[in-house]
């Protein structure tokens, strides 16, 4: 399951570790540009070693992490842990992120009123004159 010798591809060892749900998204992420690995963006079949830093632009999130150990398989979330250095800075406090609109379950659509309220709340222009 985990070895320390050889590398392996970038996308797969962060699906390993589980920064993110799917290979495809950690593939999807390099092509995207999102993926970095000692400061250059990178491939999803870049190979990845040992002291390596990666950093990942994923779900909002800045996470900056030194390979520690490298696995092929995809393991269990105490295991991945100890596979990296985890040097990310901290999630921003849930006060500080953006409230999403929401609506009381059943109230269907918003009005062309709700919609104005809304567009006014997030600064945006509303309407004619």
């Amino acid at each position: 399951m985990a070895s320390d010798e050889g590398s392996v591809r970038v996308d797969s060892w962060i699906w390993s570790v589980r920064l993110t749900k799917t290979r495809s998204m950690a593939a999807s992420a390099c092509r995207a540009g999102h993926v970095r690995v000692n400061g250059e963006r990178v491939k999803p079949a870049h190979a990845v070693r040992p002291g390596d830093e990666v950093r990942l632009r994923h779900a909002g999130r800045d996470r900056i992490v030194v390979v520690s150990r490298i696995v092929r398989k995809r393991v269990g979330a105490p295991v991945a842990a100890e596979c990296y250095v985890d040097n990310s800075p901290p999630p921003p406090p849930r006060e500080h992120t953006v409230p999403i609109g929401l609506r009381d379950r059943g109230a269907g659509r918003p009005t062309k009123r709700d919609r104005r309220e809304m567009e006014r709340l997030r600064g945006a222009p509303g309407g004619i004159g």
